[in-house]
């Protein structure tokens, strides 16, 4: 079986898995939804499919693939990339999928590690435990290594606070003692193609960069690196009220999540190890 890597998601961290995997020899291939979106891959070089997550793929897609990869999220009904072709999932001897660090819930700004209990307390954190633990049962059955990689807040170019104080979007906003993990994409690659590397038993990882930090911190930076005054920040009480559920959700725990055993064990080296080398690397490449 040749090395060749499908990925159930190639959005923001699945196709920058899927460029660093092609760079280092591997086929690829994957699935998106949008048909205008996978034939702009296709013509990139990667073999991609449109997949809603309820019609299975066609049958012999999955023949040749040895390791398989979801960043998919969860829906209430389930995983649907497990709902619709888990049937086809038998014949690969790897298997990953992102989850999140949210899984670990509320930790009053405490450190969080690997052995760390999961008590989400969000419900898509909760569906993605139950997603984890779909794609556990998966492996056992079919005797593949599975690597669960939970990420916190991911960013890049196009998607960080440099992009936020461009867009006019981002603010600062003061909510004592909360502290949030981040990982710039191109770190989220790295940790995936170093876990498909691996064989054995199924594992456990936390894929985040070194510093935790408030968002009042990060977004400051953005605003220093392009030359603009940092405006005051705004106390949460404040800010609350106007901040949409799901916005507001995110203030609502607090953790630190360590990474030890991913630099230790896979042998990642953070090309980004905190946000304040991530934002000069986008602001330097945004002009």
């Amino acid at each position: 079986m040749t090395r060749r890597l499908f990925i159930f998601g190639l959005g923001y961290s699945g196709l920058e898995i899927a460029k660093l995997a092609q760079a280092q020899g591997w086929s690829v291939a994957g699935t998106c939804t949008a048909g205008e979106k996978a034939n702009r891959l296709r013509a990139e070089g990667i073999e991609t499919y449109t997949f809603d997550g309820t019609a299975a793929l066609p049958a012999s897609t999955l023949n040749d693939t040895s390791h398989v990869l979801c960043t998919i999220a969860p829906k209430e009904t389930g995983d649907p990339t497990l709902g619709a072709c888990r049937p086809m999932l038998g014949r690969a001897r790897w298997l990953g999928y992102l989850s999140t660090t949210g899984v670990y819930g509320d930790h009053s700004s405490g450190w969080v590690d690997e052995t760390t209990p999961a008590t989400p307390g969000r419900a898509r954190s909760i569906e993605r435990l139950a997603a984890e633990q779909a794609w556990r049962d998966l492996a056992r059955e079919t005797g593949a290594t599975l690597d669960i990689l939970r990420l916190p807040g991911i960013y890049g170019p196009g998607r960080s606070a440099i992009d936020r104080v461009k867009a006019g979007t981002a603010r600062r906003i003061d909510k004592p003692g909360q502290f949030f993990s981040r990982i710039h994409v191109e770190d989220v690659a790295n940790a995936a193609v170093r876990a498909m590397a691996r064989s054995g038993e199924t594992a456990l990882w936390n894929v985040a960069d070194d510093l935790p930090a408030p968002n009042s911190d990060v977004i400051a930076l953005a605003f220093e690196l392009l030359g603009m005054p940092v405006p005051p920040a705004i106390p949460w009480e404040q800010a609350a009220p106007a901040m949409s559920p799901m916005a507001r959700s995110f203030y609502m725990e607090s953790r630190r999540v360590r990474n030890d055993r991913m630099k230790r064990d896979l042998g990642v080296v953070l090309r980004y190890p905190t946000y304040r080398e991530g934002l000069k690397a986008i602001a330097a490449a945004a002009g």
